[in-house]
């Protein structure tokens, strides 16, 4: 009688990666800043770098937003539903999508930044421990739903923010007033574990 096969080699379970470092970044919404009105000059379109068109006249708590964040979406005036952005690198511009520093359309529950020293762009991972914040668990209903999400590196910091071990994670638009004081999902989390690959 013939020796029965050896087993099929088994790949070695993926080990969670810790600690990291989890914050988020969104999409600003004009109608929820009232600042004073400042004008913005830079692109009236993608394909320029640090330009001087007239973009309109924002709320500066808006505009400052927009700066922090990367992207926001304008209400008001004539370019109602475009997106101004902003990069290091290009100024201030106006686009029909919130724009990841590539300038492709961020996902919202998808899209991470890190530094590309770090994680190379397009690593894909998924949280399986979110960490804590402030030295509490994050919220558990929020956890959950970065946890259910499928992350992918395609966007990366601003030079001098990331570092590592970071990642920052794109949570859409905010929805209300005073969003990263009463937002659940706007966190800023450390000890988190990150399974890569």
């Amino acid at each position: 009688m013939a020796p029965s096969p050896p087993p099929p080699a088994t790949q070695p379970a993926k080990q969670a990666s810790r600690p990291w470092r989890l914050t988020t970044y969104y999409t600003a919404v004009e109608q929820y800043h009232h600042g004073q009105p400042v004008e913005v000059t830079g692109c009236s379109s993608q394909d320029c770098d640090h330009g001087h068109d007239d973009l309109g006249s924002y709320p500066d708590d808006f505009v400052s937003a927009v700066k922090d964040e990367g992207t926001g979406r304008i209400t008001s005036g004539p370019h109602a539903g475009r997106y101004m952005n902003w990069s290091y690198d290009v100024g201030y511009w106006l686009d029909t999508v919130p724009a990841n520093t590539n300038g492709g359309a961020l996902v919202t529950f998808h899209t991470a930044a890190a530094d590309p020293a770090v994680l190379h762009p397009g690593t894909p991972f998924v949280i399986t421990d979110c960490g804590t914040q402030d030295g509490d668990p994050v919220e558990p209903a929020a956890c959950q739903r970065f946890k259910a999400a499928k992350w992918a590196v395609e966007d990366a910091f601003t030079p001098g923010l990331g570092g590592a071990r970071h990642v920052d994670l794109y949570i859409g638009e905010e929805d209300r007033p005073d969003f990263t004081d009463v937002s659940p999902i706007y966190i800023d989390a450390t000890g988190a574990a990150l399974l890569i690959g």
